[in-house]
Formats: structure tokens, sequence, C-alpha cells
């Protein structure tokens, strides 16, 4: 198990305009030739916009794009046609594949906190495609098929126990709250990269809000 804390991302965004970024994995100016990914996992983006800050209409494609707010609201306009509002509860997939350009945007009036979350899929290529599932349940794991992956939300309260995937690659996320996973206490955007994932259990310190990325 490779503890990643949330104080050692790679800081980004652009201060000037209202956007925060710390970046999980090598990104961007940011190279990290030994950070490149993990199983499909590319990219674990914490997003901080203040209100009327946003990223302007930009390409992506040959991603699978997984969008979690933690606090206010995302307004999402993509080239495809789709208008959304994504608030705290709601799951949003952009499946880039062939090309897609999105603009994201905090247009309300309170601070936006959001994880946005690449995946590499299988085969490159395709039509894109885009989804949102509101107030996704704990008990319904997320498909995204195309890169071989399953997100797990997981909440719990103080003294809860939950069990990882077993899994060749799992990652997991702390959104809220602290655990101890497997021993270790995790804490707000810590996370641990789990190989060979075999009879591991998180169990809640405080209320905490897990996302658990189990991939083949």
């Amino acid at each position: 198990m490779d503890v990643r804390r949330a104080g050692e991302r790679y800081p980004g965004g652009e201060a000037g305009t209202g956007i925060e970024s710390r970046h999980a994995f090598s990104f961007g100016a940011h190279y990290d030739p030994d950070n490149l990914r993990f199983g499909a996992l590319i990219a674990c983006n914490e997003e901080r916009l203040v209100p009327g800050a946003g990223f302007d209409e930009h390409p992506h494609s040959h991603t699978e794009i997984v969008t979690w707010v933690v606090e206010g609201e995302l307004t999402h306009r993509d080239t495809a046609g789709h208008e959304t509002k994504v608030r705290p509860g709601d799951l949003q997939r952009l499946s880039s594949a062939g090309g897609v350009r999105h603009v994201e945007r905090n247009d309300g009036d309170r601070p936006l906190t959001f994880l946005q979350m690449w995946l590499a899929p299988r085969e490159p290529g395709g039509d894109p495609a885009y989804e949102i599932v509101r107030g996704i349940a704990d008990s319904t794991p997320y498909a995204v098929p195309e890169a071989g992956a399953m997100l797990h939300v997981r909440r719990l309260g103080a003294g809860e126990r939950t069990a990882v995937p077993d899994g060749r690659y799992v990652h997991v996320h702390v959104v809220r709250g602290e655990v101890r996973l497997d021993g270790e206490a995790l804490g707000p955007g810590d996370a641990a990269r789990i190989t060979d994932a075999e009879g591991v259990d998180a169990v809640a310190v405080t209320p905490a809000e897990l996302l658990v990325w189990e991939m083949a």
C-alpha cells in the first residue's frame, strides 16, 4: 500500500483567476516519470474555484473523465450539446473518445470544490458520451467498462467499517473525514494506492466519505 498525502500533491491552477488545483499524478507542466498512472487512473485533480471562476472551453480526447463535487455547484457545458449543474452527491462522466470540448465553471455564489479523475480507455477513439447520475447510492458501484474500472462511493459513520474491494489495482481517496485503512491513518485529501488488494478494511474515525476505484 502506497499512501499519498494531500500536502504532497503538485500545486497548479491560476490563483489570479480564482483557480487552485492540486494534482496527485504527473500533470501538465509537472512531469514525474515515476508517477504517470496507477492502473487505469492517470489523474486525480482537486479543483477549487471561487465564484465566477472557471475553465474556458478546452479539448479532451481518449480519456474517461469522472467528476465528483465536494461542495458548491459545477456548471458543465460541452460541444455535444450538454449543459448540466453538478452538485454534491452527483457523479458526472464525460467520455471524450475521439474528441470533445467543454467548459467548467463556478456560476454560483459560493466556493466550489470538486475532484476530477481521468482514466485511460482500453481502446482509443469512438464517439463522445455523457452521463450524470444524481444522488449516487453507496450500494451501487459505477462501472466505467471502457477503462476496466469500477467506482465505489462509501459514506461511513464514526466507528463504521467497510471492506475495500479485492483487486489488482485499488485506489482509495478520502473526500472528507478521517479513516484508518489497514491500520494507516488517512485524512481529507489523502489517498492510498493498493496493489493486489485482498482483505483490506477501512474504519471511520469520524464520519467520512471515500471514493474507491477498483481496476483490472
